[in-house]
């Protein structure tokens, strides 16, 4: 009963504000004057809803009012700000109207003009409708009713033309304005909706739903986790076979030393236990095992596993649809199609198929670099839907996490820019910051795009950001720390951590006993490299940094501790420059490690699921935009031979935390 007192009020306001939205106004004068009586309070909050309608009255009425005085600039800013995107790019009806509404606008002064209409203006909105029907309103070009009004940009005196006087009665723009204002009504009436209903809505047919998918994902599990249980039995087997085969050659080993003669149908039996099922009747009938070398190739040859003796290339696709749906599609599709597109390239088997996969986006321009337009798929990263700017960012990182696909990002500065944008903005979204970062800093593996991170002072903003590490995921910090060492690897680096030197010094010596252990060699690397610079030293002096560090000797493992001492070193060298480190003005891009490492964070945590008989993934794009010939092969452009880190100095190269935990050289 407790519970109920207590949100009483908040109740009897969602069933007084259900009540006005439905009109039973009879029955909310009872209800009102009953709670009175009886001395129940009505909560305040509904008010909300009545100043939310009242705002939608004065937007509907601008917008009636733009409609009537042709202002074309304001109904349009009004329109575009008001009815949602989702209505406005998929409702079919929103779709017509506003196609009408565009005609209405264009031919205004035509209409209404006391005497010539002025010629400059008139142009002006005969090429603002020319633009529309090019880009959004091309969507209704196959449809017979509006073609006819794709040829009345081109029309000297649309007035007189038979195909056109339809829209010069006088009872066209009163019939439209009734459509528009009954539009206007029913979307404001629907953004309206009562929390009652919406409650009702969340928790009752939406469970439905959502039983369904938690079911389909259970019969998936199920099958995945049988799949996975006879591999393990498999293997199982496999092991005791093999432990079996073992014994018996140690038997036979110990034979032959005792001078005991090995048959080769022996060998024969042995080795048929140790093949594959699919080679067993081919090695008894054709393989002679009396030849020197025959059974240990016919082995080596066993052990290749079948799916990468051939791994055949993945379907073409029609690119130029793709990326028209990716700019004119609905939220829900773009989001869909970056995802099918990141796991096209991120399932695919390392080799021929990825690398197929990865040059047939480049070769078409997937996410246009090189175009200059002002709508582009690039703009997906400052897309309104979190889905399609969280999808976005993480295809781009799974391109650079390719040494070919950072070649193709980095062209020009543009994809960089638009990515310190979008880290600098995005607050709400997790996931889409750490794959825009994680971006940043496989770019930063390229010395002209680290130089222009440095100018543009991304070097502050991680500063910034690492003050509070314990706020920031696993993935952020280390990857976040990881781009920092690869900045200050550079002299211009080091110099703008001069200017801020006892701030960097500060959050870095706190970085140190951080329990993610895995940032440890970027943050060593970053400490060594920018103590080359005298006056950092002296700070770090000043500051007491060689007592700081000799505590993590004693709690440190051995590695740390060499790498500590190193630095130690450094702190305490009088040098002016560091001899060791190479040359920073040579902008040379061999510098990069030609390493493709793909995380597996790229496919966490997906944002988006699809309903029942909704297309997703590779089918999505196999059903809907397969095309022609578009796979196209290009010989793989060969990196420099890596330098290798030998784990006891700290780190004087650029490295991504990927490639540095797989052991790649760095």
């Amino acid at each position: 009963m407790g519970d109920i007192l207590a949100h009483e009020s908040e109740l009897l306001g969602l069933v007084k504000e259900y009540l006005d939205f439905v009109e039973f106004e009879d029955t909310l004068k009872t209800f009102s004057k009953e709670c009175k009586v009886k001395g129940k309070p009505l909560s305040k909050a509904v008010g909300g809803s009545i100043k939310k309608d009242c705002k939608s009255l004065i937007v509907q009425k601008d917008l009636v009012a733009a409609f009537d005085s042709g202002d074309q600039k304001l109904f349009f800013d009004l329109w575009e700000g008001h009815v949602p995107s989702s209505i406005r790019d998929t409702d079919s009806l929103a779709q017509k109207l506003e196609f009408y509404l565009h005609i209405h606008f264009a031919i205004y002064l035509l209409k209404y003009s006391v005497g010539s209409p002025d010629k400059q203006e008139l142009d002006e909105r005969i090429s603002y409708f020319k633009t529309y029907l090019e880009t959004k309103g091309a969507a209704l070009s196959q449809t017979t009713e509006f073609l006819p009004f794709y040829a009345l940009p081109f029309v000297p005196n649309p007035m007189v033309h038979p195909s056109f006087k339809e829209l010069f009665q006088d009872s066209w723009t009163p019939e439209l304005k009734l459509k528009l204002e009954k539009f206007l009504a029913l979307i404001f009436k629907a953004n309206n909706t009562p929390k009652l209903l919406t409650i009702y809505k969340e928790n009752g047919q939406n469970s439905k739903e959502m039983l369904q998918q938690l079911h389909q994902q259970l019969v998936e599990a199920e099958r995945r986790a049988m799949t996975y249980l006879k591999r393990y039995n498999k293997i199982q087997a496999d092991y005791h076979n093999l432990i079996g085969v073992t014994a018996e050659l140690v038997d036979s080993l110990e034979a032959t030393v005792s001078g005991k003669m090995i048959t080769p149908e022996y060998l024969q039996s042995v080795c048929v236990r140790l093949f594959s099922n699919q080679m067993r009747q081919s090695l008894a009938h054709s393989v002679d095992f009396t030849r020197p070398g025959t059974a240990s190739t016919m082995l080596r040859a066993s052990l290749v596993p079948e799916k990468l003796k051939d791994v055949p290339l993945l379907p073409s696709l029609d690119y130029e649809k793709l990326k028209k749906d990716l700019i004119w599609g609905s939220d829900r599709l773009k989001a869909f199609l970056l995802q099918a597109l990141r796991w096209r390239l991120t399932t695919s088997h390392p080799g021929e198929q990825r690398e197929t996969v990865l040059q047939a986006y480049i070769s078409n321009d997937l996410l246009d670099c090189h175009s200059h337009n002002q709508r582009s798929v690039l703009q997906l990263l400052h897309s309104k839907s979190e889905a399609v700017r969280q999808y976005m960012a993480r295809l781009i990182n799974a391109l650079a996490s390719l040494a070919e696909g950072r070649l193709y990002l980095a062209q020009n500065n543009k994809v960089l820019r638009m990515l310190e944008g979008r880290l600098k903005e995005e607050d709400k979204d997790v996931i889409t910051r750490e794959n825009v970062l994680g971006a940043l800093q496989k770019f930063s593996l390229r010395r002209p795009l680290q130089t222009a991170m440095i100018r543009d002072g991304l070097i502050f903003w991680l500063i910034d950001l690492l003050k509070d590490p314990d706020c920031l995921s696993d993935y952020t910090l280390e990857y976040s720390v990881a781009l920092l060492m690869n900045l200050c690897l550079r002299s211009a680096g080091k110099n703008m951590c001069a200017k801020v030197a006892g701030l960097v010094l500060k959050v870095l010596s706190d970085l140190l006993g951080h329990e993610n252990h895995e940032i440890q060699p970027y943050v060593n690397g970053a400490l060594y490299s920018i103590l080359s610079i005298p006056s950092i030293r002296e700070e770090a002096r000043a500051m007491g940094m060689e007592d700081i560090l000799r505590c993590f000797i004693k709690e440190g493992s051995a590695e740390m501790t060499r790498q500590i001492e190193f630095i130690i070193k450094q702190l305490n060298s009088e040098d002016l420059l560091d001899g060791v480190l190479e040359s920073d003005d040579d902008e040379d891009e061999d510098d990069e490690e030609d390493h493709d490492i793909m995380e597996a964070d790229l496919d966490k945590d997906e944002l988006i699921q699809p309903q029942l008989g909704e297309l997703s993934g590779e089918k999505l794009l196999t059903t809907e935009y397969l095309g022609i010939m578009t796979n196209t092969g290009k010989a793989r452009r060969k990196g420099p031979p890596g330098v290798q880190w030998s784990g006891d100095e700290p780190l004087r190269r650029p490295v991504t935390p990927g490639g540095h935990r797989t052991g790649c050289p760095v």
